[in-house]
C-alpha cells in the first residue's frame, strides 16, 4: 500500500513545519489542530479539517504530533476518536513523545481494528523541523516502516530501531543525553565566566574539540544570548525525563545523572514556574542556586511565567 494522502493532527511549534515539509514532498495533506488558527496557517499547502474524524476519512497515513500520552489516546480512541473513521489498513504514525508502554498498547489496540502503527518520535527541535532535518526513531513492523520511509524522510532522517515502543525508548535515551548535556554546558559556561573567560569566545573555542555537540552549538548560543523563548518547552523535557525514570525503574536501573537533572527541571517547572521556557533555561536554575552569579550581561528573553 503506497502512501499518498496524509493527515497531520497537531500543528504547533513542531507539527506545523513538519506538515509543511510533508506537503513540499508532494503528499496530499490534510491537517487538524485543536486551536484552529494554527491549522489555518497551513491553508496554502493543506486542506483544513473541521474535526479530527473528518481529517482522517481518506488518509493512508495519520501523523500525530501532540504533547503527551493522554492526548494521543483521546485522539485515537476517545469520544471523537479517529480510529472509527480511518480507512481499514491506515498507518498511524505517532511522532509525539509518550511512554513506551502506552505506544505498545496503542499498537495492539489498533491492530484489532485492522489499522497499523509506528511510534516515531523525533529530535532536533523547531530548527530541525523547519529544515526537514529531524532525527526520527521508529518502532514497529519493519514492513510498515519501509512503506512510511518516504513520508518520514520528508521530515528528516528516519531509522527503524526495533519493535513497537522501541522508538519511544530511543527518544528517551536521546532526551537523557540532551538534558544532561544542557546541564553540563550550563555549568561549564558559568564556571568559565567566573574564571575570567568570555562565554561567547569560550563556546567558539570549544567547537571542534571533544566537547563539540549540537547542544553546545545551539543551546550554548541561547545561554550566551539569554534567549529562553521556546524551542523545546522545558515542561516537555521534564515529561520525557519522568518517563525515562519510569522505564528505568521497570528495568531495575539506577540513572543518577538523569535523576539529578530531572530534579532541576522539576524545580524550574513547578517552583520557578518556567515550564514554558526553553529547556536551555536550566541555566536559570543554576544561577538561582548560585546567588549573584549570572551568565553574560544582556537582557533575558523569556515567555511569561506560568500561573
Amino acid at each position: 500500500m503506497s502512501i499518498k494522502n496524509v493527515t497531520v493532527i497537531g500543528t504547533g511549534i513542531m507539527g506545523a513545519p513538519m506538515a509543511r515539509n510533508i506537503a513540499k514532498a508532494g503528499f496530499k495533506l490534510t491537517v487538524w489542530n485543536r486551536t484552529r488558527a494554527k491549522a489555518e496557517a497551513l491553508s496554502d499547502v493543506a486542506t483544513i479539517a473541521d474535526d479530527p474524524q473528518a481529517a482522517v476519512a481518506n488518509a493512508d497515513a495519520i501523523v500525530t504530533m501532540v504533547d503527551n500520552s493522554p492526548i494521543v489516546t483521546e485522539i485515537y480512541f476517545g469520544k471523537k476518536g479517529v480510529v472509527e473513521t480511518a480507512p481499514s489498513g491506515a498507518l498511524f504514525i505517532d511522532m509525539s513523545s509518550i511512554q513506551p508502554a502506552v505506544a505498545r498498547d496503542h499498537a495492539q489496540t489498533l491492530a484489532k481494528t485492522e489499522h497499523r502503527h509506528l511510534d516515531a518520535p523525533v529530535s532536533g527541535g523547531e530548527k530541525g523541523a523547519l529544515e526537514g532535518a529531524l532525527a526520527i526513531m521508529a518502532g514497529g513492523d519493519p514492513t510498515d516502516f519501509t512503506e512510511a520511509e518516504e513520508l518520514l524522510s520528508s521530515m528528516g532522517r528516519a531509522t527503524h530501531v526495533g519493535i513497537h515502543g522501541a522508538g519511544q525508548v530511543a527518544k528517551l535515551a536521546n532526551q537523557v543525553i540532551v538534558a544532561v548535556t544542557i546541564g553540563a554546558v550550563s555549568e561549564a559556561m558559568l564556571l568559565a565566566q567566573e574564571g575570567g573567560c568570555d562565554p561567547a569566545a569560550l563556546r567558539d573555542a570549544l567547537m571542534g574539540g571533544f566537547a563539540t555537540s549540537r547542544i553546545l552549538d545551539l543551546h550554548g548560543e541561547r545561554m550566551v544570548e539569554r534567549n529562553f523563548l521556546p524551542g523545546g518547552p522545558l515542561e516537555l523535557q521534564l515529561k520525557d525525563l519522568e518517563n525515562t525514570l519510569e522505564v528505568a525503574r521497570a528495568a531495575n536501573l539506577e540513572l543518577p545523572l538523569t535523576e539529578k537533572t530531572r530534579d532541576a527541571f522539576h524545580q524550574l517547572a513547578h517552583e520557578m514556574k518556567m515550564g514554558r521556557h526553553d529547556h536551555a533555561a536550566y541555566l536559570l536554575w543554576l544561577e538561582a542556586i548560585n546567588p549573584g552569579k549570572r551568565l553574560g550581561s544582556g537582557e533575558t528573553s523569556a515567555p511569561p511565567l506560568k500561573a
